[in-house]
């Protein structure tokens, strides 16, 4: 999320999730800058930066939402894109300067014999132009500099890859259902070498980001138009909306006063006489250490506690 901000002059207490269908040609971060100044919330952040050339599926976290944007990159994300044959690109995308041709075009057949062996988990060397760091410095700072650039393999895992379409020969479309730290760029360039060919990729849409769709997606210029109505409010999912894999543990309101000093909460004992003041009413035996819950008053998320011997401590207190 970067950097946090002051905020605005006249920022409300607004929490939860907006999902957005983010145009081509604007960064992640100019969609947040504009969904800011039409929303004027508290903070702001997003779940998942999409390139500027990509289209699709931005999930925007307001307010306290901000606290739990963690869980929504966690999620399992889907990409549909066109793979572009013949020509590599130093960006592994249509922005960046040629590097080189093939006149080598794969047949369906080859493209569907080669999709297995990028399903499961791989191991993928992330693009040249990307945020991550070499030596604390990010790597597309390092390449527009011409300076060398060596990022070692990662394994991510990829849970489907669909062969969905041949335009012409010089193009092919799929989709891809992916987990986190997956690059796309990086798949087209393999899937092309894998092919005999060269290859980027030329159009991008994400689809899904975990629980929100592309059929659920708003345009950005839709949302920025409603900015302070109510209807904009119809689109706002709430904070818990990322969190439904993370179990609920009920808390009575004494204890959720002490999560929220950030003091910890004894868990109740398997076999024990029942819930006892200051103790939250789930076994233990259903809790491992290190294991992340929502801790519940009522219907109010009070805080992502973790527990560890006989406790829960709070990790994210959310004021809402």
């Amino acid at each position: 999320m970067g950097r946090r901000r002051k905020p605005p002059e006249g920022a409300r207490a607004i929490n939860g999730w907006l999902a957005v269908d983010k145009p081509r040609g604007i960064s992640s971060a100019a969609a947040v800058a504009r969904l800011r100044t039409a929303f004027k919330p508290m903070r702001i952040g997003h779940g998942g930066t999409l390139d500027p050339l990509a289209t699709g599926v931005l999930p925007v976290a307001l307010g306290e939402a901000t606290k739990t944007v963690a869980y929504a990159i966690l999620g399992r994300k889907s990409y549909r894109f066109t793979l572009r044959f013949g020509e590599r690109r130093d960006t592994d995308d249509g922005e960046g300067a040629m590097v080189g041709t093939s006149a080598a075009r794969p047949s369906d057949d080859a493209i569907g014999a080669a999709l297995g062996r990028f399903v499961g988990t791989i191991q993928q060397v992330p693009p040249t132009y990307s945020a991550l760091k070499q030596d604390g410095r990010r790597a597309y700072d390092r390449a527009r500099k011409g300076e060398p650039v060596f990022l070692a393999p990662r394994a991510v895992t990829v849970h489907a890859l669909r062969f969905l379409d041949r335009p012409g020969r010089d193009h092919a479309v799929f989709e891809v259902d992916c987990g986190k730290g997956f690059y796309v760029r990086a798949l087209a360039r393999d899937l092309a070498a894998a092919l005999g060919t060269l290859g980027y990729v030329s159009e991008l849409r994400r689809t899904r980001v975990g629980p929100f769709r592309e059929k659920d997606a708003i345009p950005l210029d839709n949302l920025v138009a409603l900015g302070h109505s109510a209807r904009a409010f119809e689109h706002l999912y709430p904070v818990e909306t990322v969190l439904d894999d993370i179990p609920a543990l009920a808390v009575t309101g004494q204890q959720a006063a002490a999560i929220r000093q950030g003091r910890p909460v004894k868990v109740l004992r398997t076999g024990g006489p029942g819930p006892r003041e200051g103790s939250a009413g789930t076994p233990s035996s259903e809790l491992s250490d290190g294991m992340v819950v929502c801790a519940m008053e009522g219907t109010t998320l009070v805080a992502l506690a973790r527990y560890h011997a006989g406790e829960i401590r709070p990790v994210r207190v959310l004021n809402m």
